[in-house]
């Protein structure tokens, strides 16, 4: 990888990895649009681990608190603080960790295709179109998450092992479709992120373990720093303008990015 395409992904990644729009149809759009050969599972690794560090800083308060509140609650054996929501992380993550070990080779084998992409690209965009709708008609979203809550979106958010889904689309998708605030099904969105991007390293470390490859280290620390800032920023950037903007544009975007997909 030269100097161009290892920001040009990293920043792909980093954009894209928080916003409702897809990183996965976007790394496969780029690289076709500009013939570059598959930038290798080294990249890939130090890109999410770029993209985990941003979430893990800017939520790095809260993190503190729900770990000191999960093992508070476990030695007291009762709810205090966050701890409600650090056990929500934790087991809204299971069904994703699960799903990922049983089927993820039948993913990479059948489920990688630019037509799958596109249109799942489309209908899960439509379905956070709808939710969005539906949560603009709420006139009183709620704050709390409850049990019944963390279950339906920890199931959704296994929807995301599918290409093109949105793995933040669809779990903020889920949010609303259950009543929660705009910024709560964010914020639990992004929280969950964090195990789930933590997953995902590991076996691609596994894999990379498995099958070696020569590092070019020069350019993967230049892809996590790229991947890493651009990551931060658009979290920042994307929680400010939810009350100005909506996700509407969002659910627009997927749909034209489906329907390009579709003529690839």
């Amino acid at each position: 990888m030269d100097f161009i395409q290892t920001v040009v992904l990293a920043l792909v990644q980093g954009f894209s990895e928080f916003l409702p729009i897809s990183s996965s149809a976007h790394l496969i759009l780029v690289p076709k649009i500009t013939h570059w050969q598959d930038q290798g599972l080294g990249f890939d690794v130090v890109v999410h681990m770029g993209t985990l560090s941003a979430i893990v800083f800017y939520y790095r308060t809260i993190i503190k608190t729900l770990i000191y509140d999960f093992f508070y609650s476990v030695v007291k054996v009762q709810t205090i603080g966050q701890s409600k929501m650090a056990w929500g992380v934790l087991l809204g993550t299971i069904p994703v960790g699960l799903a990922g070990l049983l089927f993820k080779d039948f993913i990479e084998v059948n489920l990688r295709s630019v037509e799958i992409i596109a249109y799942s690209t489309l209908i899960f965009g439509l379905l956070l179109g709808l939710s969005s709708w539906m949560n603009a008609k709420n006139a009183a979203p709620r704050e709390q998450l409850t049990w019944i809550d963390v279950g339906f979106i920890g199931l959704m958010q296994a929807l995301a092992l599918i290409p093109g889904t949105s793995r933040s689309g669809v779990t903020i998708t889920a949010g609303l479709l259950v009543g929660l605030s705009i910024k709560k099904s964010t914020q639990f969105a992004f929280l969950l992120s964090i195990p789930v991007i933590t997953l995902s390293a590991l076996l691609m470390l596994l894999d990379l373990y498995q099958q070696p490859q020569t590092a070019d280290w020069p350019m993967l620390i230049l892809g996590f720093i790229v991947a890493g800032v651009s990551a931060y920023l658009t979290v920042v950037f994307f929680i400010k303008l939810l009350d100005t903007i909506g996700l509407m544009p969002f659910v627009v975007y997927r749909i034209i990015l489906g329907v390009l997909l579709l003529t690839l």
